[in-house]
């Protein structure tokens, strides 16, 4: 068992032994299908803690040859595929962690000089090849693709290459651009060789970031790329499915609609609901909600994304606060995290990132879960936003007020958001006086499922609060009216029968009309109980 070289399957059975295992082998089949083929070449990105390293270790541990993996996949879904004993432990596999890699480069010196990544990478994969086909490596090979052909040249052997975190350069090193540059060509000789074709049988490489582009040109153009923004068949594998989910909070016996809230809003066509693996296997072992993903990096990254400020993106991150959805263009990002150059792309990397999801079918962006709306508001918590936070923090007490029934303040209370928001929202229609009422309710988050244009009796309500059960609090359901009367939106909720949106809901509802009145630019808000 080497280090590089055939690393055996002790990372894979690390993770059937924790506590908590999801069984995402049927991937090994998707890429059985392209060994050999002209699709052997595969880099799918996703965002940190979504399952990347433990795929790459799963992988090893079933084509490695060294190993004897058949226990571990015992049971499993690959065990079913017609491919799986064809393939079990019959490769050589080379599976190089490039964060790892890079960490040990740091200070590492040979005959008095720093060493380059490329350059240490390529020595200790080589070392290794020597040890294992010491017939076929030459003594002063300093070229791994060289040493790769040859070993076939010797012995017909041919390689399953797994890279993880292929883009750590591109995140760690972003301003070094002569690194970025070795490490591209690096990767160029590796897999766009015509000898590459001969001794490599798959390539598959994990990352945050999709491969870099030059102009519309991807630097790796002969790999099929599988992301956040398009994961194509690879989609039921990004996180954990909502189906397997609800099968871990049966089994621990957690509140399913409470992962929902915190967890849940990745969507791919298909599979549907995508949850972030590392946050709900947390939340079961700690027996509580937080959060845990964004925990694993600070929020100055995204902060410094927000505070770029292009074409109004603050502008929109507010938007999205408030429920709301922006429309991005995706196609122009350059696939690092530098060649930024407007709204567009910072949207787009904050896709890659998992701080947004998107939707490929209306081209919007929008903030998936509570969790990473927790994350926004820390980023956006400085003097320049002192505005929008306080009228955040302030909800508390708005939602407190209206429980009480208590209807001027609570208009006031949202004149006081609307004041604080109109430099960055256009207050003119409904749809921004939906953004302000989210925005200024935002801590109902925690006590309620908040619903816009729930359908419901004869149209759709504008905003149902759907309580959730360990906080007993009681259900509203709240009318939106712009240059009318509060009056009238109490009005057309009960003859509307929007009431219906609660059928089976036992308790008290509380419906809250909310006009705004353009001549005196002030609110209004009439609440009554049923």
């Amino acid at each position: 068992m080497g280090k590089y070289l055939n690393p055996g399957n002790l990372g894979f059975q690390g993770a059937l032994n924790s506590q908590i295992y999801v069984d995402k082998t049927g991937i090994i089949d998707r890429l059985n299908r392209v060994l050999g083929t002209e699709q052997r070449w595969v880099c799918t990105s996703r965002a940190r803690r979504f399952g990347k390293t433990m795929t790459e270790k799963m992988l090893a541990a079933y084509y490695d040859r060294s190993c004897d993996s058949r226990e571990q996949f015992k049971g499993k879904v690959i065990e079913q595929s017609a491919s799986f004993e064809k393939h079990l432990n019959q490769y050589d596999v080379i599976f190089i962690d490039m964060q790892g890699m890079r960490e040990r480069t740091l200070n590492a010196v040979r005959h008095g000089e720093k060493i380059s990544l490329v350059s240490y990478l390529q020595r200790e994969v080589i070392l290794e090849l020597r040890e294992t086909f010491p017939e076929a490596v030459k003594e002063n090979e300093i070229s791994l693709p060289g040493a790769l052909s040859d070993v076939f040249q010797n012995t017909g052997r041919q390689f399953i290459i797994l890279i993880d975190e292929w883009d750590c350069v591109f995140r760690s090193d972003k301003e070094n651009g002569d690194l970025q540059e070795e490490y591209l060509g690096f990767l160029r000789s590796m897999f766009k060789d015509v000898q590459a074709e001969r001794f490599i049988l798959l390539a598959y490489m994990t990352g945050i970031l999709p491969i870099k582009k030059y102009g519309t040109q991807s630097a790796l153009n002969n790999f099929y790329e599988y992301t956040m923004v398009k994961p194509g068949f690879f989609a039921e594998y990004v996180g954990f499915t909502e189906k397997e989910v609800q099968g871990l909070c049966e089994e621990y016996q957690v509140s399913f609609d409470e992962m929902k809230r915190w967890y849940d809003g990745y969507y791919f066509e298909g599979v549907g609901h995508v949850y972030n693996p590392k946050a709900v296997v947390e939340a079961i072992l700690s027996e509580e909600f937080e959060n845990y993903w964004t925990s694993t990096e600070t929020y100055e990254s995204l902060r410094f994304y927000i505070e770029m400020n292009f074409e109004g993106l603050k502008d929109d991150i507010i938007w999205m606060l408030g429920g709301n959805r922006c429309r991005v263009t995706v196609r122009s990002f350059q696939n690092d995290m530098v060649s930024v150059k407007n709204k567009d792309d910072v949207l787009t990397l904050l896709i890659h990132l998992g701080y947004l999801a998107y939707d490929r079918e209306s081209e919007e962006a929008f903030i998936p879960n509570q969790e990473v709306a927790d994350e926004f508001c820390i980023a956006v918590d400085d003097d320049y936003w002192n505005e929008i936070m306080g009228a955040l923090k302030k909800s508390e007490q708005l939602l407190k007020d209206t429980w009480s029934g208590n209807e001027e303040e609570v208009a006031a209370q949202i004149d006081a958001v609307h004041m604080d928001t109109t430099s960055i929202l256009n207050y003119n229609d409904e749809n921004a006086l939906s953004c302000v009422i989210s925005l200024a309710y935002y801590s109902a988050r925690k006590y309620y499922t908040l619903v816009r244009e729930m359908p419901a009796g004869k149209g759709f309500a504008d905003l149902v609060f759907l309580p959730r059960r360990k906080y007993g609090k009681n259900a509203m359901v709240v009318e939106l009216k712009w240059d009318k009367s509060a009056g009238g939106a109490i009005q057309q909720i009960k003859e509307r029968n929007y009431l219906k949106a609660l059928d089976g809901y036992e308790g008290e509802i509380l419906l809250v009309g909310i006009n705004y009145d353009k001549e005196s630019k002030k609110h209004s808000c009439v609440i009554e109980c049923k």
